[in-house]
């Protein structure tokens, strides 16, 4: 082999590696990229959403993280959801709070500010706040803030809202989500939003770009296990009146 090929083999080589290095992908250096896989990188766009929702709805939790964008105004998610309820965390125009919810049974754990925040403007008593900080709120289920909140904590609902493309499906290449190999899923070409799935295990929906910009979420801890227990009484305080909900 002369010294001119040595040199070019050598360089394709370090190229390759490079590419494996930055993307952790190997198409490009003569490997199959799906090798190794669950397989569903080779199926059609369509049949991947369909396998990637079903995944989903067959697994009993999953941590959700992320900003969701409705009616204009942005909320900042961070909950782990399963079939019997959920805990985690929101943030709204500043102001967080706690979600959490065992079976039909929800709470609202906030500090000071949020409930400064919820009264202000209303009429009430401000004062009240401080009593209310780092207590769990219960909030009944005739409660218009019920019906608000709980939407936070009800796995199935935010998955059925939420894992949409709108638009003609097609695949965009493979990817990487924290290390796991994905493919990628898009609607009308990005603008109707991106979906990542697992190409290790099974085909769990790992990152979602929502369409017009509306929100970025990632999916993680699929199938773990999430502890909800009650909190205790000393913990619990009765809000006494229809719970702010802004």
């Amino acid at each position: 082999m002369s010294l001119g090929r040595t040199r070019r083999t050598a360089l394709a080589g370090a190229v390759c590696a490079l590419v494996v290095t930055a993307t952790g992908l190997l198409s490009g250096c003569g490997e199959d990229p799906d090798a190794g896989t669950n397989g569903v990188g080779k199926l059609p766009a369509e049949q991947i959403q369909r396998k990637t929702r079903a995944a989903a709805d067959a697994a009993d939790t999953v941590r959700l993280a992320g900003d969701v964008v409705t009616n204009g105004r942005t909320y900042r998610l961070d909950m782990r959801l399963s079939a019997d309820g959920a805990s985690g965390s929101v943030t709204s125009k500043g102001v967080a709070f706690g979600l959490l919810r065992v079976g039909e049974h929800l709470y609202v754990k906030a500090d000071a500010d949020f409930w400064r925040h919820a009264e202000d403007g209303k009429g009430g008593d401000a004062d009240a706040a401080g009593k209310l900080e780092g207590k769990y709120v219960k909030v009944p289920q005739g409660d218009p803030a019920y019906k608000k909140f709980s939407g936070f904590t009800e796995k199935d609902v935010l998955l059925d809202g939420l894992l949409t493309l709108h638009g003609s499906l097609a695949t965009d290449g493979h990817h990487q989500q924290s290390g796991t190999r994905t493919i990628r899923v898009t609607g009308d070409k990005g603008s109707g939003g991106t979906l990542d799935v697992s190409l290790e295990g099974s085909p769990y929906p790992l990152r979602l770009e929502r369409a017009g910009g509306a929100g970025t979420l990632t999916f993680s801890a699929w199938g773990k296990s999430v502890a909800l227990e009650e909190p205790d009484e000393s913990e619990t305080v009765d809000y006494g009146k229809q719970l702010p909900t802004s």
